[in-house]
């Protein structure tokens, strides 16, 4: 057990923090990282690095955040996926293998497609994935078992399809999901509009429908798979920021005041309104009911869907 001197607490924080990021740089979960970062640098009055620690479907970067010293200079970015990965085998990590800080952002997936294909809308697209052969389309977002390929399984199951009749390419997020859809290497990228945003605005691509029980105003032109298929389905992906286990109540209490400042700022509201990201806030305590309840949800969609190991 490291000691940890009543003086060098009553300092914290005295020198940088590392904020860990699991997913790939240009993603939303990057994006998010780096402004909630920037912000906390501006009241904590100390740096605060993003590293991003990417690979095995998420579980180096939330190894990463969960194996740090509890001593509040390592803080990460968790996501949906630390509800998932355990069910699938790939970690014992879960939810409660952090201290949970606060939670920041909650956004539903998006159904993307090459702006030069063949697909005008989504009517279109399931027609064309319900006619296709098992696995000749193939699709990405996220890794293997990671909440966007949920997102498609669920909605391939919702229209009576197998799980895995779309075939998925793993990756590191949705940035170089969007980069393989661009490219030619995959025909459907499910993971958040915003996300997806650089690629649209820059005419590589399209988004069809979103799975959510109501539009983005922030992307009001697209349309819900229960508006325009009448599958009343819907998933949503969440980031929050959590550290290693035992972190003192004092830190604790300092880091979630400024997540809530940072939430409550002009600039955060500004970045995540312009981006299209959604914001959800709960202060610790809230945000440990919140996955807790979300790995509950998980672990029956993924046996649903034949992704929990048994």
């Amino acid at each position: 057990m490291i000691a940890r001197p009543a003086i060098g607490q009553a300092q914290w924080p005295n020198r940088p923090l590392t904020m860990v990021c699991p997913w790939g740089a240009g993603g939303g979960t990057d994006a998010t990282a780096r402004i909630v970062a920037q912000l906390l640098e501006k009241d904590l009055g100390q740096p605060v690095n993003v590293v991003n620690r990417t690979g095995g479907s998420g579980v180096v970067g939330h190894s990463a955040i969960a194996t740090a010293a509890p001593d509040g200079y390592t803080i990460g970015m968790l996501t949906v996926e630390i509800t998932m990965m355990h069910h699938q085998g790939l970690t014992d990590l879960k939810s409660t293998s952090y201290t949970a800080l606060g939670l920041m952002n909650e956004d539903p997936p998006g159904v993307q497609v090459s702006a030069s294909g063949p697909y005008k809308d989504i009517k279109a697209l399931a027609d064309a994935i319900k006619a296709a052969p098992p696995g000749k389309l193939k699709a990405s977002g996220t890794g293997q078992g990671g909440i966007w390929h949920l997102a498609l399984v669920g909605w391939l199951v919702a229209m009576g399809l197998k799980p895995d009749h779309v075939a998925w390419v793993p990756s590191n997020g949705a940035a170089p999901g969007m980069q393989d859809l661009a490219a030619g290497g995959v025909d459907i990228v499910t993971c958040s509009v915003p996300e997806a945003r650089a690629m649209i605005d820059a005419g590589k691509a399209k988004s069809l429908a979103i799975m959510a029980t109501a539009r983005n105003p922030q992307f009001k032109d697209v349309p819900t798979l229960n508006e325009t298929l009448g599958i009343n389905y819907s998933v949503g992906a969440w980031r929050g920021i959590g550290a290693p286990k035992g972190l003192p109540a004092d830190i604790q209490a300092k880091i979630t005041a400024s997540l809530k400042k940072a939430f409550d700022s002009k600039e955060y509201q500004d970045f995540m309104n312009s981006r299209g990201f959604g914001m959800k806030f709960a202060d610790g305590a809230g945000f440990a009911k919140f996955m807790a309840d979300g790995d509950v949800a998980m672990a029956a969609a993924m046996k649903a869907a034949g992704l929990a190991k048994a």
